[in-house]
């Protein structure tokens, strides 16, 4: 698995998706669909049909990487 640098941060695209997300926190996939079905998730997860969507803003900070 390839380390996450500050140049992806920057990169990322408005929303993220739930594994994505969970990768840049350290989550495992298990973890993190518990997490986010007791909306428990440390960030927002916006659930869209099966699917969850994470806000990249909302997730920088939590990171404290609020990179404008």
């Amino acid at each position: 698995m390839k380390d996450i640098t500050l140049r992806d941060l920057q990169d990322l695209p408005p929303t993220l998706d739930l594994m994505t997300a969970a990768r840049i926190l350290g989550i495992g996939r298990t973890k993190a669909y518990e997490l986010a079905k007791k909306a428990e998730f440390p960030v927002r997860a916006i659930r869209i049909g099966d699917l969850y969507r994470i806000s990249t803003p909302d997730l920088l900070r939590l990171l404290d990487g609020d990179i404008q």
